[in-house]
């Protein structure tokens, strides 16, 4: 994979930071964003000041607003946001580079991981997943991170791994795609639940409360769609977990706060310019649980919030009031 650039699609401030990874082992970087002006500013050397500010990017990041420059990448990183996935890969020219998926969440309608999106509409690509804990803005100052980077072949993994690893990004390979992409998922909604009980005040005793037992909500689902349980207690499941609802830097938990604070979705939805992924995954992850036959009380409650048929008190007296049970 020498002699040609590696691609990112998505110039959001994840893609930004990936394409500054890159930079650091790979020749030529080139980065795909749908903002004329991201390009512009990019390519006259200011950065991406829209999506991640006060960043120097390397010098061999080049922008683009034509998918079809992406074709001529050794390997493409997939950043556009899960519900924008299909279309940006309807738009993308053939290739048979490997493509490297980092968007989470779910698709409305279908309940496709976005891995079930790429393998449906490109099965000759190779595919992976790379998913963790992952603050854009530490990724981009070069702070320790590591992550899982998920395909099914091991060589391929081995491949992925030199292409993406430098000192301060660590890659851990698995098997178990579907079970990286679950943690990926099901954390976003968690998040804004955590967010609801900082903004709510209702105490560090609740949130690690909510921590523990939306893990659970989450080894279920996983568990139930085929994913391996060391998964979702790894990088890309439980250290996701811990990261996103632990901080205001999480755009799902920011989201959280203005909801327990009595603000509704769409009020704080209507300003953002970044993408708080949890609120588009919450009710296609809820239906997804239901027709499995699997409880997630948490992810339901964040639901009715996010669609305004109860408030902060009624979902916190029913999640209070459900039968005491064996921990499980």
């Amino acid at each position: 994979m020498t002699g040609q650039p590696i691609g990112i699609i998505g110039a959001g401030a994840w893609g930004t930071a990936l394409a500054s990874v890159m930079a650091q082992n790979h020749a030529e970087v080139l980065l795909w964003a749908l903002e004329p002006e991201v390009v512009e500013a990019v390519n006259a050397g200011q950065g991406n000041p829209l999506y991640l500010p006060n960043l120097a990017l390397p010098p061999q990041i080049r922008a683009t607003g034509n998918l079809a420059d992406m074709a001529a990448c050794s390997a493409l990183l997939l950043v556009t946001p899960a519900q924008h996935l299909r279309g940006t890969l309807e738009r993308l020219p053939e290739t048979d580079s490997p493509l490297l998926l980092c968007a989470k969440g779910i698709e409305a309608g279908t309940q496709m991981l976005v891995s079930e999106i790429v393998a449906e509409l490109r099965p000759n690509n190779p595919l992976a997943v790379l998913s963790g804990p992952t603050f854009a803005h530490e990724v981009a100052a070069g702070k320790p991170t590591a992550i899982t980077l998920a395909c099914e072949s091991e060589t391929l993994g081995k491949l992925l791994m030199r292409l993406v690893a430098t000192p301060a990004f660590r890659p851990y390979w698995s098997d178990d795609v579907v079970g990286a992409e679950i943690g990926g998922a099901v954390k976003n909604v968690l998040a804004i639940g955590c967010g609801v009980v900082d903004g709510a005040g209702l105490g560090l005793n609740a949130r690690a409360a909510l921590i523990a037992r939306g893990f659970a909500e989450m080894q279920r689902y996983g568990l139930a769609r085929g994913a391996q349980a060391e998964t979702l207690a790894g990088l890309s499941g439980l250290g996701d977990l811990v990261l996103t609802c632990s901080s205001e830097n999480s755009r799902n938990f920011s989201l959280g706060r203005g909801l327990g604070q009595g603000k509704a979705a769409a009020e704080l939805m209507a300003d953002r310019r970044t993408v708080a992924e949890g609120a588009f995954t919450a009710p296609v992850l809820l239906e997804s649980a239901q027709s499995l036959g699997v409880e997630m009380p948490i992810v339901a409650a964040v639901c009715a919030l996010l669609d305004g048929s109860a408030n902060v008190g009624q979902v916190v007296e029913a999640l209070l009031s459900r039968p005491l049970k064996a921990e499980r």
